[in-house]
């Protein structure tokens, strides 16, 4: 203890020293408890005790300046021991440091930096391909998996029955690529796929029987496409439409019905679009959304379920459907994300508009929305959809006449859905706002458009902010902001002071000095000419027209007092400044622009 003087007088302080420790003593103390509480999203127990590991422990290698770490865990104590290849070289070896654990595995076939083994199964895969005549098919993820699975990549060739080759291409690529892990191959000499494909071994075929892990890769990825060819065939013997009734058993959602509702929603959504979309073949297209769910039931995507779609398309162009519906059948998915390509046949954006907004309108109208981070129906991903359907596409849709029809469709069925249109609109605005930014749109433009009212047609708005942007950065943007800005404030503080807003129109008959009389009749000239080129949706036009305004108006300040003492000047004269607001208003709200 120790007396210490303060400002605020003499006070007692207790004094504690914590003498430091060695850093391979806290080591020692703090590494087991780290080791546990390890958050893996998948663990596992193994033998008799209680640590939880994603894969069991045998042995732990812990080294400070050379020394080993001292503890243990789950009776495995620490050391300066580690293996090689579990096969290739199983023996110990004793290490003493970083640089000679590197070395020690890499002359144990253990390579272990990761970017090393993705380096190496991406070189000798395109080597393994090249030699025997074929072009691997890139697949980065594929790659960074393989180099996971491997401690010593090497890759190697197989082949197997050309047979197989009149399955679908997709069929083929997903079972080797997601199913057995390895590279599908293209013949360059007729641009299709290769009856071969290049595998990662964890072996070194100088040391282990490089035939035998051939055949047994073959044999695998054989009884595979067996399967495969087996539900293929069996898929080709039932027309699709045949397959609708077996939809009724697959509940979409316990409060929106199953799929087979779900379909008869799509096609009552297609009358609802036909309008909307240009060229478009209203019967092909109620028949491409009567088909597209029907692969869920078939064997194929049983077995292959990330082609949901993709077999629906194929079966469809297998059985005679025309080119347009067994594409609408698999672009109907589409896009699922901003890299994704987005459907342009008029067709497939009918059926892709209509299964997005039939899952955004059921689930608002059931209270399923996103929450925060939480987004189980991925409603953000088909909103974002939508709009690039709308937008990538130039279609002048009505969404919220659209989003009435889709609610009544769920009525007719009896579902007990409520309605959602202002709330899908304020979320199809949100997604509109964070996909403009992303753009580089600056967010003022966004939010001054978007408040000058709600407008669902996503073309026009989003041609709005366009041209805001380009007009606000010109000196004629310059002018009416400044203009906007110096008329709106004055009648914003005091419309604040009063406790109310001068609305009404302006009496021309209480003018009392040219400057005003001016600034009204230039204010005319400016919103007829505005009204027009905004009817034109010549957005840029109708600001040109009112930045023409700005003389006027910096006459009328510069001469006129707006607080005139008489209540009836003053408060025509403030009226006056509200026309100045509202006529902008009509373009943007200029109030939400910076600078």
């Amino acid at each position: 203890m120790e007396v210490r003087e303060t400002e605020k007088g003499v006070f007692l302080y207790a004094v504690l020293r914590h003498e430091g420790r060695a850093t391979r003593d806290v080591l020692a103390e703090r590494l087991p408890m780290l080791i546990r509480e390890f958050p893996w999203p998948k663990s596992m127990r193994w033998g008799a005790g209680d640590l939880r590991w994603v894969r069991p422990i045998r042995s732990i290698l812990a080294l400070f300046d050379g020394q080993t770490v001292p503890f243990a865990l789950d009776g495995i104590h620490a050391g300066d021991t580690t293996f090689g290849h579990r096969f290739l070289s199983a023996d110990p070896v004793r290490v003493t440091g970083v640089a000679e654990y590197r070395k020690a595995l890499a002359d144990r076939y253990v390579l272990l930096d990761h970017a090393q083994r993705m380096e190496r199964v991406h070189a000798l895969a395109q080597t393994q391909a090249r030699k025997a005549g074929f072009v691997l098919r890139e697949d980065a993820a594929l790659v960074v998996e393989n180099a996971g699975l491997a401690e010593w990549p090497v890759p190697m060739i197989g082949h197997f029955d050309e047979a197989y080759l009149a399955l679908p291409e997709e069929v083929l690529v997903t079972a080797m690529a997601y199913h057995q892990k390895v590279f599908a191959l293209d013949d360059p000499k007729t641009g299709r796929l290769a009856p071969a494909f290049v595998f990662v071994a964890d072996r070194d075929p100088a040391i282990a029987d490089g035939q035998a892990i051939i055949r047994g890769n073959e044999r695998v990825l054989a009884a595979r496409l067996a399967d495969a060819r087996f539900f293929w065939e069996q898929d080709l013997k039932i027309p699709l439409e045949e397959r609708l009734d077996a939809l009724r058993a697959i509940v979409f959602h316990e409060r929106l019905g199953s799929l087979r509702e779900r379909v008869a929603r799509f096609e009552a959504l297609i009358d609802d679009l036909a309008h909307c979309i240009p060229d478009l073949d209203q019967d092909m297209a109620r028949r491409a959304a009567r088909l597209a769910k029907c692969d869920l039931v078939t064997g194929t995507v049983g077995e292959f379920p990330e082609l949901q779609g993709v077999i629906g398309a194929r079966l469809a162009a297998a059985q005679g459907e025309p080119e347009a519906i067994a594409r609408a059948i698999e672009e109907h998915y589409a896009p699922k994300g901003p890299s994704d390509r987005c459907p342009d046949a008029p067709v497939s954006v009918a059926v892709a508009l209509a299964e997005k907004i039939d899952t955004l309108v059921g689930f608002f109208g059931i209270g399923e929305t996103p929450t925060g981070s939480k987004d189980p129906f991925a409603l953000r991903r088909a909103a974002l959809g939508v709009i690039r359907l709308i937008v990538e596409n130039a279609l002048r849709v009505d969404l919220a006449r659209l989003f009435e029809s889709a609610l009544q469709h769920y009525l007719n069925q009896g579902r007990q859905v409520v309605p959602a249109t202002d709330e899908l609109l304020a979320f199809f605005a949100d997604r509109l706002k964070v996909q403009s930014r992303e753009k580089g749109v600056r967010h003022d433009l966004i939010d001054a458009v978007f408040a000058a009212g709600r407008d669902d047609d996503l073309v026009r708005l989003l041609k709005r902010v366009e041209a805001l942007q380009r007009f606000i950065e010109s000196p004629d943007g310059a002018n009416l902001l400044t203009g906007y800005k110096r008329a709106a404030n004055i009648a914003r503080i005091e419309e604040k002071k009063d406790s109310r807003r001068y609305r009404e129109a302006p009496d021309p008959s209480r003018f009392v000095q040219q400057e005003e009389r001016a600034l009204s009749d230039a204010l005319d000239a400016a919103r007829a000419a505005a009204s027009k080129a905004l009817a034109d949706e010549d957005y840029e036009a109708a600001m040109r027209a009112l930045a023409a305004l700005r003389p006027a108006v910096d006459a009328f300040f510069d001469r006129v007092t707006v607080n005139a003492p008489e209540p009836e000047l003053r408060a025509n004269r403030l009226r006056l400044l509200n026309a100045i607001r509202e006529a902008v208003d009509a373009v943007a709200d200029f109030s939400k622009i910076e600078g």
